[in-house]
């Protein structure tokens, strides 16, 4: 009997010899059952999947917790009415909740989810979607709701169910759908591919490998300037600008190109044969003669390294100079291996000597002309500024984020044998980018934060690479200084200096890499409903790479992207406005970033009158720190601007002016930075900046690092538990310090400080006890370790 003909004499029946028709249910279920409905088949179906799944490859199984549930809505009233109750019976609710609970029970199911990639979360998540669908809805399709009035009659089994859920479950993760697609699109393992221009010729790859000050950069910037073409790849905004003023004041013409800046020499807007660029920016189409690619080591960093990856393996040019690190030889020397290219391999020695002092400063009145004291955070830096002012030296400071023409202001200060100032305050930002004039390398601390591969925080001793990189800023070949001092401000530290600087550098083991827009975008064709987050985190762990690589940590992308992702922007410029670098930690630049997009999504063009309203120009000079923070703050909401300007020049249409706006805004913060040891009396003055909490802070950094090693060492483990807690008597307390300062982690002024303000918490823990209504239970809450910094 046909379809057509069974469905019409269906609907001729009573209703009440519908229920339960045998013949009108076989064939209404071999037409519209999609799927095959019994355990048996589907079984077999599940089995061939999974072994032609681990056939073609045994990909890891992926992190289901990245898996977001998308919302099916049930379904309301239809317009054709209830089909399903019509050719049968309206169902039972109470009735098929006991069915959906049985067949949530049955292991068989549970199992074959497992086959279909539903593990024990998803499975879960799944059910309660597809219970809430069927319990809420005002009428079921035709299928689902003859099976469903079958299995009341016992016509059919509660498995039979499954295709149904098994395609709910699809709805509501589309990643079940396209697991093998997505594991194509984020398959990284042969990353040289990805370049055919560069590999269609046989590059040269010469690594100029050696110390800081030994000229290896001199003599690869040589060979790029007697090329007929040329493109410099450097680390830092200022790298480029020097390369970029040194060729063209040696008659060799080059552009300048960074992520917010653009400048053509010549007259017509014609491109240079050369280029200086930030790696980020270079491009792996043009052809050129000679490349450099500066700091090669950082290939390694993991937030930025995929840039170096990208120059290495990518850019178009006969010879390739890297200058780095002998650490990075190794892996080079590997990657270029798969590229069927060479390395040659240049040593250069330090061409002035550099010696590690016997001796500490312990005191700012030890200082002399031609001192550096490296701080690793801003506070420090405040608070040995103020010192140094009092005993009536002036000092110039130089920290990361400050603007860059304010760092080449101080450096020049402190170079200008004519200035009275003969002492820098600074931060690591001295170890690339400047030529300072520096005699001796003072650490003020040896503890840094930093930031692993996992984005998590860490605060620990200096590595040996940071060590010799900052240390070697000392006795440069192009300074006055021909020998080159380096020493620690507390005495306690001098011996893990030492021993830091004596330590062999790593050799690095792998390189970075980054998912590109367009890989983000096929990502995004097949789970069209997905936050770009979400994406991300899919495709990271999704994603399939060699030994010799890593996916680069994206926690400031993904920052962005949950900034954003409330408003309407397409996935292309959606993904711009993510890559924008931003400082997190900055409210303003944040904000800033959000109300630049809301303008995007809005077709409102950023004009300059627009932006300077937004930022309450005209600004006058900062008359406390907070005032100059917040001026820096301004300044990198220019160079965001600027940085879209490139990327939307329609909706961003006023570089040229924000740039004249922001050289104004430079020359402010550069008045606030010269009067900086008075902005920081008036701060302490209005109690906006308490510089007497640092050993408290230092406390604090001790902490994190005592927790940090205690989770790499499991000898240390009883020790970082006791480290956390008050001591208890006075010999264990002894036991643990002379440990603690031995590995360098604690100074004999902190343990003087940490024992007053433990003997100041005792007195007043005893006074809380006496007083009425303090329990002992509420005092131990208030002993809890503080957090760390």
């Amino acid at each position: 009997m046909s379809f057509p003909r069974c469905a019409l004499l269906w609907a001729r029946l009573p209703a009440g010899r519908r229920v339960g028709h045998p013949a009108a249910c076989s064939a209404l279920r071999a037409r519209v059952e999609p799927l095959p409905g019994a355990l048996g088949r589907v079984s077999a179906v599940a089995s061939a999947s999974s072994s032609s799944s681990s056939a073609s490859g045994g990909s890891k199984a992926p992190n289901t917790s990245l898996f977001v549930p998308l919302t099916v809505k049930p379904q309301g009233p239809s317009a054709d009415g209830d089909v399903g109750a019509e050719l049968t019976r309206p169902l039972d609710k109470n009735e098929v909740k006991k069915i959906l609970d049985k067949f949530y029970k049955r292991k068989e199911i549970q199992k074959l989810g497992a086959d279909y990639g539903l593990d024990a979360r998803l499975f879960h998540q799944a059910f309660i979607s597809f219970r809430n669908y069927i319990m809420q809805s005002h009428s079921l399709d035709v299928d689902i709701h003859i099976i469903l009035n079958d299995i009341c009659f016992s016509a059919a089994h509660v498995d039979d169910l499954f295709p149904f859920f098994l395609r709910h479950a699809k709805q509501i993760f589309p990643v079940l759908e396209c697991k093998d697609d997505l594991r194509k699109i984020s398959d990284l393992r042969i990353p040289p591919n990805w370049y055919p221009e560069a590999r269609a010729i046989q590059r040269k790859i010469i690594f100029h490998s050696g110390p800081t000050n030994s000229g290896k950069t001199y003599h690869a910037i040589q060979k790029y300037l007697s090329a007929k073409s040329g493109v410099y790849c450097g680390p830092l905004k200022l790298l480029a600008h020097e390369i970029f003023e040194k060729s063209n004041a040696a008659g060799v013409p080059c552009d300048l190109v960074t992520g917010e800046e653009r400048v053509t020499v010549g007259p017509d807007g014609k491109q240079a044969a050369h280029v200086a660029c930030t790696v980020e920016m270079c491009s792996v189409t043009t052809p050129y003669e000679v490349a450099v690619i500066d700091e090669i080591q950082m290939i390694k960093d993991p937030a930025r390294g995929w840039a170096w990856t990208r120059a290495l393996l990518g850019l178009c040019a006969e010879e390739v100079h890297l200058c780095g690190e002998s650490a990075a030889i190794d892996l080079v020397t590997e990657l270029m291996y798969t590229t069927g290219e060479e390395v040659e391999v240049r040593n250069y020695k330090r061409l002035t000597p550099i010696s590690v002092l016997d001796h500490a400063l312990e005191s700012l009145d030890n200082l002399r002309p031609g001192d550096c004291i490296v701080c690793f955070n801003k506070n420090d830096i405040y608070s040995v500024s103020r010192q140094i002012e009092i005993r009536g030296l002036e000092s110039a400071v130089i920290y990361g984020s400050l603007p860059p023409g304010t760092k080449l202001a101080q450096a020049k200060k402190f170079n200008d044998p004519d200035d009275p100032c003969k002492i820098l305050v600074a931060t690591d930002a001295i170890g690339m980018g400047l030529n300072l004039s520096i005699r001796r390398i003072i650490f003020y601390s040896l503890i840094k934060p930093t930031i692993n591969e996992k984005g998590e925080k860490e605060i620990e001793p200096i590595t040996t690479s940071q060590a010799l990189q900052i240390a070697g800023r000392a006795g440069r070949f192009s300074s006055k200084y021909k020998e080159g001092e380096v020493t620690t401000m507390n005495r306690e530290d001098l011996s893990l200096l030492k021993e830091i600087l004596k330590r062999p550098v790593n050799p690095i083991k792998a390189a970075g890499l980054h998912p590109t827009a367009e890989q983000i975008e096929m990502f995004a064709y097949h789970l069209p409903d997905t936050t770009l987050s979400n994406l991300i985190d899919i495709f990271v762990d999704f994603s399939q790479v060699d030994g010799q690589y890593f996916v680069c940590n994206m926690d400031d992308f993904k920052f962005s992207a949950e900034l954003i992702q409330h408003i309407p922007l397409s996935l292309r410029v959606r993904y711009v406005f993510c890559t924008a670098p931003i400082n997190k930690k900055q409210p303003f630049v944040c904000s800033s970033l959000l109300q630049f997009a809301r303008q995007y999504s809005r077709n409102e063009p950023l004009t300059f009158s627009w932006l300077r309203r937004y930022i309450k120009w005209p600004l006058l000079p900062p008359k406390n720190i907070k005032d100059l923070m917040d001026l820096e703050a301004v300044h990198d909401v220019l160079d965001l601007y600027l940085w879209l300007s490139y990327r939307f020049i329609d909706m961003f249409p006023d570089a040229n002016f924000i740039r004249d706006l922001q050289k104004e805004l430079d020359g402010i913060i550069q008045e606030g930075v010269h009067n900086i040891t008075k902005l920081i009396k008036i701060s302490e003055t209005h109690k906006l900046l308490n510089l007497e909490s640092l050993s408290a802070e230092n406390q604090s950094r001790l902490s994190g690092a005592l927790k940090s090693q205690a989770r790499r060492m499991r000898s240390t483990k009883t020790l970082g538990s006791k480290a956390m807690e008050p001591p208890t008597s006075n010999a264990e307390e002894k036991s643990l310090a002379s440990r603690l300062v031995q590995q360098g982690l604690l100074t004999a002024d902190m343990l003087k400080q940490l024992e007053k303000e433990w003997l100041t918490q005792q007195t007043e823990h005893g006074k809380e006890k006496t007083e009425p209504g303090t329990h002992s239970k509420g005092t131990r809450r208030k002993k809890k370790e503080p957090p760390s910094d």
